[in-house]
C-alpha cells in the first residue's frame, strides 16, 4: 500500500510517503519554503491523483497551486485562480480549505477562503468562481473574525446530493444550502457562544471544525470554541457530547472515521479565553469515541510521555482512506504522528518541522 501524507506548515509544504503499509516514511524537503500552507487536498477521483495546496507568500500573496505528479512539479494559471470579483471590494487573504466534491462531480473542487467566502471550480482546481449566494447573505456584514481571522474553514459536500452542502466559519457558525448555493440557512441551534449576548444565538458561533458521520450525512459532529456537539437531524439542532472528555471542552479538530459510523476523534486543549491552549495535564493524547460522543477513550500509546505543551490546529488532524484507516495529526511544535490501526498505537512520522497547520493523507497506489 502506497500512502501520501501532505503536511502544510508555517514555512512550506512537506510530503511524506509510505510504501510499506505506513510502517515507515520518507519525508521530502520543504516546498514553497517561505509560505504558509493552511489548506491541502489529495484528489484521487481521477486515474492521476492531483495534489492541491493553498499557499500564502508574504511578498506575492495567496494562491492555489496544483500538482499532477505527487509534488514533483507545481503549476498555477497565469491569472490568479482565486480572486474576488471587483464589485465585491474584497481581496483574498488566504485559502483555508480545499474540498473535492463527490465522485458524481469528478472535476468539481471547492475552496473556503479568508475573508469568509466559498469558491467553486469546475476544472479540478485550475480556476474558481465565487459562490455569490453565500457572499451576498444578509448576515455576512456582521460576521466577525475569530482569533485566527475571518475564514471559511470547513466545506462538506453532501455525499449523494450535489445541491446540498455544509460550510462553517469563524465566527459565523454553520450554514447549509439545499439548492446548489443559491441560498444558505444558519443551522446552529444548541451551539453555545458564551462570548456573545445570549449564549444560544442563531448564528455567530466560533465553530472550529465540523465532520460528517460515515453512515448518515444527517449526523454531524462539531468542535466549537467551547464544546463538542452532535447533530442527528442535519444540523437543525445540536447537543453537547463533551461529558466524557477532560475538564476542558476546548479544541480545534474533529475527525470522523470514513467508514465506521459513530467513530470520531479530537485533540482537547485547556483554554480560558486567550490563555493556555495546552493539552490537559500537559499530556499528548487523542480522544476517540466509538458511540457518537457518548463515551470517549484516551489514546496515547506511542505518543510523548514527557510534559507536552503543543496544540493541534483545526486541519492538522485527518484520516486516510485505507483499511484499517490511518489517523494522523501534526502539532505546533513541528511533530507529526500516524496511527495505522485507527488510533490504538502511534508512531512519529516527522519532527523538528515548522508549526504544522494542516495534514491530508490518501492511498495513491
Amino acid at each position: 500500500m502506497d500512502v501520501l501524507l501532505g503536511i502544510g506548515t508555517r514555512k512550506g509544504l512537506f510530503l511524506a510517503r509510505s510504501r510499506d503499509g505506513r510502517a515507515s516514511w520518507t519525508v521530502s524537503p520543504p516546498q514553497f519554503p517561505v509560505a504558509d500552507v493552511k489548506a491541502l487536498a489529495i484528489d484521487t477521483r481521477r486515474e492521476t491523483p492531483r495534489v492541491l495546496a493553498g499557499v500564502l507568500n508574504s511578498h506575492f500573496g495567496p494562491t492555489l497551486v496544483v500538482s499532477d505528479d505527487l509534488g514533483e512539479t507545481w503549476s498555477e494559471p497565469d491569472d490568479a485562480p482565486l480572486a474576488f470579483p471587483e464589485d465585491t471590494g474584497a481581496a483574498l487573504g488566504g485559502v483555508w480549505q480545499i474540498a473535492p466534491s463527490t465522485d458524481a462531480e469528478p472535476d468539481v473542487v471547492y475552496a473556503g477562503v479568508e475573508p469568509s467566502a466559498l469558491f467553486r471550480s469546475a476544472d479540478r482546481g485550475r480556476t474558481f468562481e465565487l459562490v455569490r449566494g453565500l457572499w451576498d447573505h444578509p448576515h455576512r456584514p456582521q460576521w466577525q473574525p475569530g482569533g485566527g481571522g475571518l475564514a471559511l474553514h470547513t466545506v462538506l459536500p453532501h455525499p449523494s446530493d450535489t445541491r446540498r452542502m455544509v460550510v462553517a466559519m469563524s465566527t459565523g457558525g454553520v450554514y447549509q444550502t439545499a439548492d446548489g448555493g443559491e441560498s444558505w440557512t444558519p443551522t446552529n441551534k444548541g451551539v453555545t457562544a458564551d462570548f456573545m449576548p445570549g449564549e444560544l444565538p442563531e448564528w455567530g458561533q466560533c465553530v472550529h471544525k465540523v465532520a460528517v458521520d460515515a453512515e448518515s450525512p444527517s449526523t454531524m459532529y462539531l468542535q466549537n470554541h467551547g464544546g463538542v456537539f452532535r447533530s442527528t437531524d442535519a444540523g437543525v439542532s445540536w447537543q453537547s457530547i463533551d461529558g466524557g472528555l477532560p475538564p476542558s471542552n476546548f479544541g480545534f479538530p474533529i475527525v470522523a472515521h470514513p467508514r465506521k459510523p459513530g467513530v470520531i476523534y479530537t485533540f482537547p486543549l485547556v483554554a480560558d479565553m486567550d490563555r493556555f491552549r495546552f493539552p490537559p495535564d500537559a499530556t499528548c493524547a487523542v480522544y476517540r469515541s466509538e458511540d457518537g460522543g457518548e463515551t470517549w477513550s484516551k489514546l496515547n500509546d506511542g505518543l510523548p510521555t514527557v510534559p507536552f505543551w503543543a496544540a493541534v490546529m483545526r486541519d492538522a488532524m485527518c484520516a486516510d482512506d485505507a483499511d484499517p484507516t490511518g489517523i494522523y495529526f501534526g502539532t505546533r511544535n513541528g511533530e507529526v504522528y500516524c496511527s495505522a490501526d485507527e488510533g490504538d498505537h502511534w508512531q512519529l512520522v516527522a519532527d523538528k518541522l515548522p508549526d504544522v497547520l494542516c495534514v491530508r493523507a490518501a492511498v495513491i497506489g
